[in-house]
């Protein structure tokens, strides 16, 4: 694991258990185990973060412009995409 750095990190006697036992099925070690699920979890975590931070981005640009488009007309657009139909999407307007 290149530029890695020791951490100390403890478990519970079950969870221990558990990890141990998932290794083993997946000829894995615990520590590859744990690794993978800290780094699945920090990549979802940065993902709901960069979702809530454009989330956040759409709110005050539509509040600055009014510009939007209906649901009704994103559904249409969405199920259009969903048939296999590649349309742009619906013109925002205020």
């Amino acid at each position: 694991m290149p530029n890695s750095s020791t951490t100390s990190l403890k478990l519970d006697s079950g969870i221990k258990k558990r990890i141990q036992h998932l290794a083993s099925a997946r000829r894995r070690s615990p520590h590859w185990m744990m690794c993978e699920a800290i780094a699945q979890f920090v990549e979802r975590e940065e993902r709901r973060d960069q979702f809530r931070q454009d989330a956040l981005a759409a709110w005050e640009h539509y509040q600055a412009t009014g510009l939007h488009a209906t649901a009704e007309e994103v559904d249409a657009w969405l199920a259009k995409l969903e048939s296999g139909k590649h349309e742009p999407p619906p013109k925002c307007r205020v």
